[in-house]
């Protein structure tokens, strides 16, 4: 039992799975008596989490509405946890509910998929993107009660080799910005300026260039740039200012971007923005190279590690085999939306 007095059993997931059925791409509403298995990270700590945990106790509590809070303290056992509820939730008939920023809510969104459970967020990240471009309130005690009163819409998720993201994956400088990131934010605090001061140092430090070979829905292309990058995000797109990408997205496409840049300062300009969130408008022919597709399959060639890729998906970074294979899972993730007003 966790401190918070919920029963919380750590089980050995199995792998992960994906060959759900095809779902229709329509809404429907959630039950109104279905509990929530709610999965809290822990990660900004003990202070903020008693705070955000005490915010969806009293609202759920106060609507009458039957819920498991678990609270994720050690980052290697958010998979362990979120299968456990997803598969709770399954039988249950309820909805996996994940508390935290683009990476937490990625790790809760693959067990959901798997279990083929309804899925909810309560988005406690820097930027939100899944959350924003779904309609998903920032403010905790917004997004609980439109949690509440959301229906059921299946979205699209994008898969590389056999893992999921909602956001982005990328290869190359940008995987690199990531952890360097990371690793800079738990020195100095998580904010914006801490993330594009982490950036300027990744961009002029050095880096080579990935010299990619792409078969794209079955045509063969070549390409040369620092970093590879693939959306599955409107908003992303939107503020990147590749409106045709944004529309992509929205037409279950994925839609892949690389700076054509070679110089640092150009780089520069492009990374930072990217690491504010704000890329700028960037659709310009020289400055990168932009295409969307259903299936794609990228080679590296001359790793560095023999037939290993380091990629980040929703801003975790893993190694995964060459080449990577990149698709489109069309209405896998059934995502409670809240209603427009």
């Amino acid at each position: 039992m966790n401190r918070d007095g919920n029963d919380t059993i750590m089980i050995r997931t199995a792998p992960v799975m994906f060959d759900q059925p095809e779902i229709t791409m329509t809404a429907a509403a959630a039950p109104a008596d279905a509990p929530f298995f709610i999965a809290l990270n822990a990660g900004s700590g003990h202070s903020e989490t008693e705070e955000r945990r005490t915010t969806i106790d009293t609202i759920l509590r106060a609507a009458g509405r039957q819920f498991h809070l678990t609270i994720i303290d050690q980052p290697g056992t958010i998979d362990q946890i979120a299968a456990e509820l997803a598969a709770r939730a399954a039988a249950a008939g309820g909805v996996l509910v994940a508390a935290g920023g683009d990476g937490t809510i990625n790790a809760v969104a693959r067990q959901a998929v798997d279990h083929g459970c309804a899925f909810g967020v309560l988005p406690q990240g820097t930027f939100n993107y899944f959350a924003r471009t779904h309609g998903i309130p920032e403010e905790l005690d917004e997004a609980v009660h439109a949690l509440l009163a959301a229906r059921i819409h299946p979205v699209q998720v994008g898969m590389v080799n056999d893992r999921m993201f909602l956001v982005n994956a990328s290869i190359g400088l940008y995987p690199k910005l990531l952890e360097e990131r990371e690793a800079d934010k738990k020195q100095f605090g998580r904010s914006r300026l801490v993330a594009a001061l982490s950036a300027l140092k990744t961009v002029l430090s050095p880096h080579r260039r990935l010299r990619l070979v792409l078969h794209i829905d079955g045509k063969l292309e070549r390409l040369r740039t620092a970093t590879f990058f693939v959306g599955n995000n409107r908003l992303q797109m939107e503020q990147i200012g590749i409106d045709p990408m944004s529309e992509a997205v929205e037409d279950g496409r994925l839609a892949a971007m690389a700076p054509r840049t070679r110089g640092k300062l150009g780089m520069l300009w492009l990374m930072l923005h990217g690491a504010l969130g704000r890329m700028g408008r960037l659709d310009h022919a020289d400055e990168l190279a932009t295409f969307s597709f259903k299936q794609m399959e990228v080679k590296v060639r001359k790793l560095a590690r023999r037939h290993q890729v380091k990629v980040a998906t929703d801003g975790e970074v893993t190694m995964m085999s060459n080449p990577l294979q990149f698709r489109v899972l069309e209405g896998q993730l059934l995502l409670l939306k809240p209603t427009p007003a």
